[in-house]
């Protein structure tokens, strides 16, 4: 365990970040509250003891003073297209490991693009999209795979409750469409492209207790960029319930609100994952409540295993890429319940 060590929080106050400094301080690290409020981050300090160090992504000097002497940084902190190349710098310059949550497609792609080399060079550790979007299908993906090294196909479906999404997730949206020019993004062909159709809709037949449900098809999310970043599978598809992308394209959706005593809301979810190579087939479902709120383990783990030295990769590396996928899958419970069917 990496307990102990002080672990910057870049966005400490969103809501993901809040669920971030938490699982911090429940796994014995110290959280250091980054950000470019303030105020907010005081207001954040005064429910449990953690450094405060406000920082913004357009002043350099001042990222540099909120990562000094620290062993790890965390950006919860969108639209990532703004905020991730900044705080990479900056933690190549402190030579501590970099993560975020980012779900945003073209920001991780960036990620990838520009600083795989640099973090290769420096022997540096950054780890994107270490969230349920991009790290969790990744995991799972990999974890189906097992001894396979190549694939023709993977599909992940996401089977949500609802989505209420947070004020990140539609700045994120916005940041991502407006890049796009108005396309969605497919991966196909071992590449991305960009189409002005429509997703087409289908069913897709979920594990019980989903069952058969409506989805939009190629509801394209960050593992298109996770997992052809080191798995040999030119055709990668992500689909998402009818009802859930209803609930996040509405601008009358509210934000999701804390139905427990962890801050949690009532949505649940169903990842089923599958993956074809010929005529064989092999699945991995995950199961849990509030994708936000599971992010925290998810990002959290990574950071003890990267500090602990628990990695199998340097440079930019996806979850999948960078960890043992089961092993750490096994150590998510009783956060998320994950079944391989081989």
């Amino acid at each position: 365990m990496a307990s102990g060590q002080q672990v910057v929080v870049f966005g400490a106050y969103g809501h993901t970040g809040r669920f971030v400094v938490a699982e911090l301080r429940e796994r014995g690290f110290h959280p250091v509250l980054s950000g470019r409020d303030a105020v907010k981050l005081k207001a954040l300090a005064e429910t449990g003891a953690a450094e405060v160090r406000a920082a913004s992504a357009e002043e350099p000097e001042s990222l540099d003073r909120a990562l000094a002497g620290t062993a790890a940084v965390v950006n919860c902190a969108g639209p990532f297209a703004t905020t991730a190349a900044p705080v990479i710098e900056a933690a190549l310059r402190a030579g501590i490991p970099y993560l975020d949550v980012a779900a945003e497609i073209e920001a991780n792609a960036d990620t990838f693009t520009h600083f795989g080399g640099p973090a290769r060079q420096a022997g540096a550790v950054v780890v994107p999209a270490m969230a349920f979007f991009g790290g969790l299908g990744d995991l799972l993906a990999t974890a189906a795979m097992g001894d396979w090294v190549v694939a023709d196909e993977a599909h992940i479906a996401y089977g949500l409750s609802s989505w209420h999404p947070t004020a990140g997730t539609r700045a994120a949206g916005a940041v991502s469409r407006q890049r796009r020019g108005g396309r969605r993004v497919v991966h196909t062909g071992g590449r991305l492209e960009h189409r002005y159709d429509a997703p087409p809709r289908s069913e897709w037949r979920f594990p019980e207790p989903l069952g058969l449900r409506p989805v939009v098809g190629e509801f394209t999310m960050a593992d298109v960029v996770t997992l052809p970043s080191h798995l040999s599978v030119p055709e990668v598809r992500t689909y998402m319930t009818a009802g859930a992308a209803r609930d996040v394209a509405s601008p009358e959706t509210p934000a999701p609100a804390a139905a427990d005593e962890r801050g949690r809301s009532d949505q649940t979810f169903l990842v089923d994952v599958v993956v074809r190579s010929g005529g064989a087939e092999r699945r991995a479902v995950a199961r849990g409540q509030d994708i936000y709120a599971v992010t925290a383990p998810l990002v959290v783990e990574a950071v003890d295993r990267v500090l602990t030295g628990r990695t199998r990769a340097h440079g930019v590396a996806s979850a999948g890429k960078i960890f043992d996928a089961p092993d750490f899958l096994g150590a998510l419970a009783p956060h998320i319940t994950v079944e391989l069917r081989p």
